[in-house]
């Protein structure tokens, strides 16, 4: 900061005092980054197309780990030969056998 805005915390009035927390809180979290990028529509915009692009890919990836992982269990579980377990995953491997176009 400059010199000039150094102020004597026993001599500034309450008014000051609340300023000077406003600027300080306006610097903590970026307030003039929001201005610019409200100020600017297309770089607003462009910036919102590649964070949902990430956004998809992340989902993309996730979704496709969760279901190998799912997937992996469920044929784990389905070699175990339980009774009641087998008859469901037989049952559902059935159904998506009819689904299936060939």
């Amino acid at each position: 900061m400059h010199d000039r805005f150094k102020v004597n915390k026993r001599q500034t009035s309450p008014f000051l005092r609340q300023v000077l927390l406003l600027n300080k809180l306006m610097v903590k979290y970026n307030i003039e980054g929001i201005f610019d990028l409200l100020s600017r529509p297309g770089r607003l915009v462009y910036l919102n197309f590649l964070a949902g692009i990430a956004r998809g890919f992340g989902i993309a990836v996730g979704l496709t780990l969760v279901s190998a992982l799912f997937l992996a269990i469920l044929a784990k579980v389905a070699s175990l030969n339980l009774p009641i377990i087998s008859s469901f995953i037989a049952r559902l491997v059935q159904l998506v056998n009819e689904q299936l176009p060939y």
